[in-house]
């Protein structure tokens, strides 16, 4: 069970679903050779995907490639149901940063069979999250920069500016279809830059100069 952190102190709610939304950066779903969604593509990771990015977490080994998507993650602070977007901007309790994992061979493995990919995207700590900071401090949705840094070389940079499906609206969508609770996580989609993983990788995440996390990559037993 995984609670989040905001501005230092325990979100009094566990991690409860984790909404994603994929191919939501024109360029990203580019470079997977995947069509650009005309509307949004959801999935879910199940709580127990959620752990702590830092100070370090462990990618599955014998599985193929494990590839990083870093995210903006939105923490959930008040029930949301076919909700406008004046709604889910007073129900956003923080932002922060998540890396949706995933095998990668697998999910490509799955995808040709035309059979679902949960299981390449919701296994075990297939999201490491960031403490979260208050979500007071966002003067507009649609200007948040992440930047993910890999053993000191860039590797993913995005702004919420360049997103196809911008993020109140998203999440107003999300609501008309899932219920969502305090303690869920929306993850908003990750820009270009995609790719894999090794055990010793030392990754640095920022969001904005809100938030910067330092981690290292270990590996499952």
């Amino acid at each position: 069970m995984y609670f989040p952190v905001v501005e230092g102190r325990t979100f009094p709610q566990p991690t409860g679903k984790i909404v994603c939304v994929g191919r939501n950066y024109a360029e990203h779903a580019r470079e997977l050779n995947n069509p650009v969604p005309s509307q949004p593509i959801l999935f879910i990771k199940p709580a127990d995907a959620a752990v702590s990015m830092a100070p370090s977490f462990c990618i599955p080994q014998g599985q193929g490639a494990v590839h990083h998507e870093l995210e903006i993650a939105l923490l959930i602070g008040q029930r949301l149901c076919h909700s406008t977007e004046d709604e889910v901007r007073a129900a956003i309790a923080g932002v922060g940063l998540g890396l949706d994992l995933t095998l990668r061979d697998v999910q490509d493995g799955l995808k040709t069979k035309g059979q679902p990919w949960e299981i390449a995207k919701g296994f075990d700590g297939a999201c490491p999250l960031s403490d979260f900071v208050a979500a007071s401090k966002v003067d507009s949705w649609q200007q948040l920069s992440l930047t993910l840094v890999r053993n000191g070389q860039v590797q993913q940079q995005g702004n919420s500016a360049d997103m196809l499906f911008p993020l109140l609206p998203l999440i107003a969508y999300m609501s008309r279809i899932f219920t969502l609770n305090p303690g869920d996580i929306i993850m908003t989609g990750t820009p270009a830059g995609v790719g894999p993983l090794l055990p010793g990788d030392e990754l640095e995440a920022r969001l904005q100069d809100w938030l910067t996390v330092r981690c290292h990559v270990g590996e499952t037993d």
